[in-house]
């Protein structure tokens, strides 16, 4: 499936968020958990920006999807700014009641929020925040445990089985930006949430 891509614009505020119309997949997690090649690996393109200093993300960029063959969009990625990282914490947290807030709780085509973690890190206090956030919002959400290539195949697994511990009620993926093991099934189900808001909204 080839995906093609476009910059659609950056908000840091609720007025500047493109008008509802595609469903829309948020991409959630700590600074440096991957988000970037997350996103970057599901296009196969480099579309968002990735960089080695946590926080540069600091708005929600908004990217529209159309599928090869097919003649208009059908889909609007958009990535939220990271969290959890001691020098810009306290600044991302301010800005989350003016536009993180609203978008997250309110945006009526927000078909899924993508949750990442890393794989390779024990849970953390502040990704547990996220998903009591989206869980009191009734968002629905999937974790996907990033960096899945660094791990063996049973820490993989051990990995997993901490997170699913953590987050009984959580669906749980793990995912590759480097081997792509993990894009067909989060694929999948992106695929079937933007379905189900677009049923919703016909």
């Amino acid at each position: 499936m080839r995906v093609l891509s476009r910059f659609l614009l950056s908000a840091t505020d609720v007025g500047h968020f493109p008008s509802p119309s595609l469903p829309e997949i948020a991409f959630l997690g700590r600074s440096n958990v991957g988000k970037s090649s997350v996103i970057n690996a599901l296009v196969g393109t480099k579309l968002a920006r990735t960089s080695s200093t946590p926080g540069r993300t600091r708005a929600i960029n908004f990217f529209e999807l159309r599928m090869a063959g097919k003649p208009r969009p059908e889909l609007i990625f958009a990535d939220l700014p990271g969290y959890g990282y001691a020098r810009i914490s306290r600044e991302i947290s301010a800005q989350w009641p003016s536009f993180i807030d609203p978008y997250l709780k309110q945006r009526p085509t927000l078909a899924l929020c993508i949750s990442l973690v890393d794989s390779n890190i024990a849970p953390q206090e502040s990704d547990q925040q996220l998903i009591d956030f989206l869980s009191a919002s009734g968002r629905p959400f999937l974790i996907v445990a990033t960096k899945s290539d660094r791990l063996s195949g049973n820490q993989l697994s051990n990995a997993l089985r901490t997170f699913q511990q953590r987050y009984p009620s959580a669906r749980i993926l793990h995912f590759s930006a480097k081997t792509g093991s993990g894009k067909e099934e989060l694929w999948q189900e992106i695929r079937k949430a933007a379905e189900s808001v677009a049923v919703s909204r016909s």
